[in-house]
């Protein structure tokens, strides 16, 4: 009855240990999570470029890339790839800090204009830019099927 009398009166130890598989769980759940929906924030435009027979230009580096679509909308590419679309004013500050940045002999900018849009936005677009300090501006085409290069 002693043995029992002592078991009774002795208190629990009590783990100092963190149970960390709940959390690994839903780190598991989170990078799925993360992993399916990254490659939908990829945002893009389909542009149709007018066509021409001029050669494509070489560059070293990603120009920034102006582009507007059949609805006069302009979205800017600073890297290849990620589209985002800007109203004026955020275009042109956008640019202009991109040129306080890079200076305004070395930034290269394109326009690319949809072929079913209209003139008016492509040379809004030249305006911005040239109001944001942008010295020259190239303009994006669409090579000729069965043209020489």
């Amino acid at each position: 009855m002693s043995g029992t009398a002592i078991r009774r009166h002795r208190k629990r130890k009590l783990k100092a240990e963190i149970n960390v598989v709940p959390y690994i769980d839903v780190m598991l759940v989170l990078l799925i999570i993360f992993m399916v929906t990254a490659p939908l924030l990829t945002l893009g435009i389909d542009v149709d470029l007018p066509n021409s027979n001029l050669k494509s230009m070489d560059t070293k580096t990603d120009p920034v890339v102006v582009q507007v679509d059949e609805k006069g909308n302009f979205f800017l590419a600073v890297k290849a790839g990620s589209n985002e679309a800007v109203d004026r004013d955020t275009l042109r500050t956008k640019v202009h800090a991109l040129v306080q940045q890079n200076g305004k002999d070395k930034l290269q900018v394109f326009v690319a204009g949809d072929g079913r849009a209209n003139y008016q936005p492509i040379m809004d677009a030249m305006n911005i830019l040239k109001d944001a300090g942008v010295q020259k501006v190239g303009l994006m085409s669409q090579p000729e099927k069965g043209a020489k290069r």
